[in-house]
């Protein structure tokens, strides 16, 4: 595990431990952090998709899990409307982010009025209206509902990849030009239809990782509310530097409330070696971190599936962090054992700097520091796997 974490950094950190107790004592910042680390970690995001029959909803929903159409557990996809009632789909990996498959709006079942009532639809959070070809008054008459219920919502214009290939064909072609011209049919119709001020995010199912998907879902991030972006950001898929930015950033808030829990729950000797922590604390937030980047068998083979990249090969860019079911109390005992001279000693000492102030907190600060320099330097280690996955994937695709 390499060596992620500074001086200063830990400085910094108890200088701020120091603080939280000028103003509140130890049992209630524990009992705080507690209570925003469950929140984080279990708070639900609901996504509602729908639109007109045949824009892709199902092969959505799929794509936002990670899962290939078909495979088991997937939304059921096919040429005729194929939902006839809203259905959700639990994250893989994530379960309280669930994605809903609604029934194609302006089908005879569902009129644009009524649709949200019939469907109880209170509970999403947002809401995507799908499109291949052209939007119409039924969707903008669902929008208008939508915003009554004061939740988001959002345009997305599927299939970009077949309009694009098929103007291919044509002389002078610009992909460029092309996708301002779907862009902007797409917003006509919506104007004509009502719509004051339209905004259309251009996708393919097939290749998330171009043209307006990074967009939507950093938008999504910025307008949901703090604990529904942070569930958004656990299931982004990994495919661009800046996801994994978001993610790192994203565990190192979960970093410092889990060692302030550490401290709270006091010295906790562990066997055979000169230091405290809290090993269940450690066990939970690695496990979290491993899955959130995607090191856990299930991400790893819907990533295969996903790319055609042979699982083992993916496996291979993993140097340094373990699957997620491989975090246990005794890798966190064998780790926490090859850190001690390294690491832990030297974070130790600053511990002892700070006696005078936390008086007899000095075993919780001891377990604090122990907690968040552990915690930091395997999240730099996953943060870097994660990368050597998406790069594998990447290079092996383009041979």
């Amino acid at each position: 595990m390499g060596a992620a974490i500074s001086k200063a950094i830990i400085r910094r950190e108890l200088e701020k431990l120091i603080d939280d107790l000028k103003h509140k004592n130890l049992p209630d910042v524990t009992k705080q952090s507690q209570e925003e680390l469950n929140l984080l970690k279990y708070s639900t995001l609901d996504i509602a998709i729908t639109g007109v029959t045949g824009a892709g909803k199902s092969s959505f929903v799929n794509a936002l899990q990670g899962i290939q159409d078909g495979e088991e557990g997937a939304a059921e996809t096919g040429v005729i409307e194929t939902t006839m009632e809203k259905q959700g789909y639990p994250h893989p990996t994530f379960p309280n982010v669930t994605i809903w498959d609604l029934p194609g709006i302006g089908t005879t079942k569902f009129k644009a009025k009524e649709y949200l009532k019939k469907l109880n639809l209170e509970g999403c959070d947002c809401f995507i209206i799908l499109s291949s070809e052209r939007f119409t008054e039924n969707d903008v008459l669902l929008t208008r509902e939508i915003h009554k219920m004061g939740k988001k919502f959002y345009y997305v214009r599927t299939k970009v990849d077949v309009s694009i290939d098929s103007e291919r064909r044509k002389p002078k072609f610009s992909e460029e030009k092309t996708l301002e011209k779907i862009r902007k049919y797409c917003c006509d119709n919506l104007t004509q239809a009502g719509e004051s001020n339209p905004r259309v995010f251009l996708i393919s199912r097939w290749e998330l990782n171009k043209y307006d998907f990074p967009l939507l879902q950093m938008t999504l991030e910025s307008e949901l509310d703090d604990l529904k972006s942070h569930a958004l950001i656990l299931t982004m898929p990994a495919f661009s530097k800046e996801v994994l930015k978001k993610k790192k950033a994203a565990m190192e808030v979960l970093i410092r409330k889990a060692a302030l829990v550490s401290c709270g729950i006091g010295a906790i000797p562990v066997p055979g070696l000169s230091l405290v922590c809290d090993i269940g604390i450690l066990v939970a937030t690695m496990g979290h971190f491993c899955k959130a980047f995607g090191l856990d068998e299930g991400s790893l083979r819907r990533l295969a599936n996903q790319t055609d990249v042979p699982i083992e090969v993916l496996r291979s860019a993993v140097k340094k962090s373990p699957m997620a079911s491989q975090v246990t109390k005794e890798f966190v005992l064998d780790l926490l054992t090859k850190s001690f001279v390294s690491g832990i000693l030297m974070a130790a000492e600053f511990v002892l700097d700070f006696v005078p102030v936390l008086g007899s907190l000095a075993g919780g600060g001891l377990s604090f520091v122990t907690t968040f320099y552990i915690l930091q330097n395997f999240l730099h280690d996953v943060e870097e796997d994660a990368e050597n996955v998406r790069a594998k994937a990447t290079e092996f695709q383009r041979k």
